[in-house]
């Protein structure tokens, strides 16, 4: 049994906890008292301890007796928190999905004798993992993601409900998305190439452009295209387009009876509402990987692997805490096993290119009913 921290008690964060629980001592801090009275409340084996990971002496004096941490803070916390972690030489797994570049802390990583596997949740996360064990298996030309969390039940005018933070989903919306086309780079607009997508379970959703290919840009850069693309109900795009064009996501501060606000502040408190997913609302989680090039006889390959998760009544547990989580907690528990132990900063790929690993995260998430399910051409 080993001794983990959890840094942030929200959706994802609590369900980590929980998960790592059954066979590990596991302690949860947030900074919001509520959130953990709530995940003690599902799981009374947690240790709770209120937190702000901003006052870095306390956070690395508050992770010092630990065997391992994982980091669950909002992205925009992410990168100094885990630099703090780092620092304070423990070894983590991190979700935070923070928006700079994780591989400017690996000298720094390997310095401090730290693994640090980053990005590890479904996309990023399990997608890198299934693309780093097939680059190595296959002379890959073409890797395409399709991926999103929805509610069961739509509400219009948006039929959406997000699973973390509304000023997240909003960075997805407004921030360029890259991909690889012909071997170049190409930067897009958010919400651009809109295509209607066939899906076993579901019908209809519409695709768009975004910003998820993150580490592959540089680890996979030799495959000459690869795409991400976020999944909504048909419909979603259009409201979005309609309030981006129109300037609610402006970051630059207006009077409004002299007070200065953000259009982006006042469209998160609004959307939080419209978008905040209850606690035992059911959603599900949608992705499907396409994987093609040449195996070593010249033969030509195409690999899919499809995964479609629901809200679990039994955990109450929701889809996307579920299929992120477990994938992290399945990393936590493949290092304490000592099946990877390199020093430095890892996205998922670096680690799913080992056969062992990729079959030990596939069979863990199994054992808790997150199926990926395989096609191949």
């Amino acid at each position: 049994m080993s001794n983990i921290i959890v840094l942030g008690a929200g959706m994802v964060g609590s369900t980590m906890a929980i998960d790592l629980a059954k066979k590990h001592s596991v302690t949860i801090t947030d900074f919001n008292k509520a959130a953990l009275d709530n995940a003690v409340k599902k799981c009374n084996n947690l240790i709770p301890i209120a937190l702000d990971v901003t006052n870095k002496e306390t956070l690395q004096k508050t992770i010092h007796p630990f065997d391992l941490v994982l980091c669950a803070v909002p992205g925009y916390l992410g990168f100094e928190t885990l630099k703090s972690i780092i620092e304070a030489e423990k070894n983590v797994i991190d979700i935070s999905f923070f928006p700079e570049n994780a591989f400017e802390l690996h000298e720094l990583a390997k310095q401090k004798n730290v693994t640090a596997i980053v990005d590890c949740g479904v996309a990023p996360g399990m997608g890198n993992i299934i693309l780093g064990y097939y680059n190595e298996k296959l002379n890959l030309t073409d890797f395409e993601c399709l991926v999103g969390g929805l509610p069961k039940s739509k509400k219009w005018p948006f039929n959406y409900k997000a699973p973390f933070s509304p000023v997240d989903v909003i960075e997805e919306y407004t921030r360029p998305a890259r991909y690889i086309e012909n071997g170049n780079v190409v930067i897009k607009e958010a919400l651009s190439d809109v295509e209607l997508v066939d899906f076993e379970n579901i019908g209809t959703l519409e695709s768009f452009n975004s910003d998820g290919l993150r580490s592959i840009l540089l680890t996979m850069a030799h495959i000459p295209n690869m795409k991400e693309k976020t999944l909504r109900y048909p419909g979603h795009i259009e409201y979005i387009n309609v309030l981006k064009k129109s300037g609610f996501f402006n970051k630059e501060k207006m009077m409004v009876n002299g007070v200065a606000i953000s259009p982006l502040e006042f469209s998160s408190k609004i959307l939080f509402k419209e978008w905040k997913l209850g606690n035992l609302e059911e959603e599900i989680t949608v992705m499907r990987l396409t994987l093609k090039g040449t195996d070593k006889n010249g033969k030509n390959k195409t690999i899919v692997y499809s995964l479609y998760d629901e809200f679990c009544k039994e955990t109450n547990a929701s889809s996307m805490a579920r299929t992120t989580g477990y994938t992290a907690t399945a990393a936590a528990n493949l290092f304490l096993d000592g099946i990877f132990t390199e020093k430095g900063v890892f996205p998922p790929e670096l680690v799913g290119k080992h056969e062992k690993c990729f079959t030990y995260f596939l069979h863990y998430l199994k054992e808790r009913n997150v199926q990926y399910i395989k096609t191949e051409k």
